[in-house]
């Protein structure tokens, strides 16, 4: 959520952001609920100094008869006060509403844009294998050497389902395992969230309310989240940081992580590729309100990602996303995507976004800087790895010609030190 004065004193820079970002909310009409919203606070103010002196002038009447004048004059003062309260209510009520629609400003560097086909290619790694055999794709790979079992993962969670086996599963915890030890190093703070979350902090972090399609509900009315950036950006709500704390305030959440995938039937929807119910790692840092130094832990916390998955050998290319590719409070956002031979494509594997004070405003978290002043904090956030979303490309890329699948070399400690799967 952007600061209302921010948003008055730069209609025309808002304006721009929500065009560039293919956003319809209606600034003039936010403008001008906040004007109706200020003259109604004052009059309710007002009132409410009326009543309050009204009440002192009852207790202190010198007699019955002025007591029951007072009295009578206040009650008309409080009916009064009750309609201008919920006109203030209706009118804060429409305010809300937009404010949580305005998105935040895209950097000057991320290109215009409508889709993530207007993404630009900016880092290209790796060499992509050459095969002198027919290569298979990761569904035939990892079903002959019985990883993964897609008909009885549908049998019992339905469309998408899937059951990793074997050496499928024992592969992603190896990459559970390094990417642990992988991150920590970077200096971020392992931490175990909760899944299941309340509906507060999905608006904390701007998943709601453009994206309820996409998000599980449960019945009792909280929702399971979809990365560990929720319930991780939760973690400081409504708390003033210590220096000490915003100086650590560096995570790296493992988490389940549930997608409805809603309005992707169709697209991508063989395999691993897009399935509702994944693990994944995120790093997620809370820094002082300074864009140079987001900026600084947003190019440091994408490197982390490509490092890994260059320790990993796996060939990648990192796009700028477009403005229209950005959500709702992202300021600026990289997208590292993996090679995928049978496709010939790249496929997304992890975004590294920054926010300014966009979520920390939603979350009420707050620092006092050196000159004693009240701060929102800064937040970011990165994908270190999901899985089973890796497995695609590294199935593909290190297959063999036998139909086995060479482990990467820095897994292999965690495979009681095996260099192929293989029948």
């Amino acid at each position: 959520m952007l600061d209302i004065n921010f948003i008055r004193d730069n209609v025309d820079i808002i304006k721009d952001a929500a065009r560039k970002k293919h956003s319809k909310v209606d600034i003039d009409r936010l403008v001008q609920l906040d004007d109706e919203r200020k003259q109604k606070l004052g009059v309710v103010e007002s009132l409410r100094a009326e009543q309050n002196t009204a009440s002192r002038a009852v207790a202190t009447a010198s007699n019955n008869t002025e007591r029951e004048q007072l009295i009578s004059e206040m009650k008309l003062l409080k009916e009064d006060l009750q309609a201008r309260e919920d006109e203030l209510k209706k009118i804060m009520g429409d305010w809300r509403e937009i404010m949580l629609q305005v998105p935040n400003v895209p950097d000057m560097s991320v290109p215009e844009g409508k889709t993530d086909e207007d993404n630009q290619e900016f880092k290209v790694w790796g060499e992509k294998p050459q095969f002198d055999f027919e290569p298979k794709d990761h569904i035939e790979l990892m079903e002959d050497l019985d990883m993964v079992d897609f008909t009885r993962g549908t049998k019992v969670h339905g469309f998408r389902g899937y059951f990793l086996k074997n050496d499928g599963a024992l592969l992603s915890f190896a990459i559970w395992q390094y990417a642990m030890d992988f991150f920590t190093k970077k200096g971020l703070s392992p931490m175990l969230p909760p899944a299941i979350v309340r509906k507060s902090n999905l608006y904390g972090t701007g998943h709601l309310p453009n994206e309820a399609d996409d998000i599980y509900q449960t019945q009792d009315d909280d929702y399971l989240a979809g990365t560990a950036e929720v319930p991780t950006m939760g973690y400081y709500a409504d708390e003033v940081l210590t220096a000490e704390q915003l100086d650590n305030a560096k995570f790296l959440s493992f988490s389940p992580c549930y997608r409805r995938e809603a309005g992707s039937h169709g697209k991508d929807i063989k395999g691993l590729i897009r399935v509702h119910e994944f693990y994944k790692l995120e790093q997620v840092i809370l820094c002082e309100a300074s864009h140079e130094k987001s900026v600084e832990y947003h190019e440091q916390l994408n490197r982390n990602t490509e490092e890994f998955i260059e320790s990993l050998n796996i060939p990648y290319h990192t796009v700028i996303n477009c403005a229209g590719d950005l959500g709702q409070g992202q300021v600026k956002k990289y997208d590292i995507e993996l090679w995928v031979p049978r496709e010939e494509t790249y496929r997304e594997i992890s975004s590294a976004s920054y926010f300014h004070d966009f979520q920390t405003r939603r979350f009420n978290i707050r620092y006092k800087d050196e000159s004693g002043k009240m701060r929102f904090a800064h937040s970011l956030n990165s994908t270190a790895i999901p899985t089973p979303r890796v497995l695609v490309s590294m199935m593909e890329n290190f297959q063999n010609a036998d139909g086995s699948v060479t482990i990467p070399e820095v897994l292999r400690k965690y495979m009681g030190g095996r260099e192929r799967i293989e029948k």
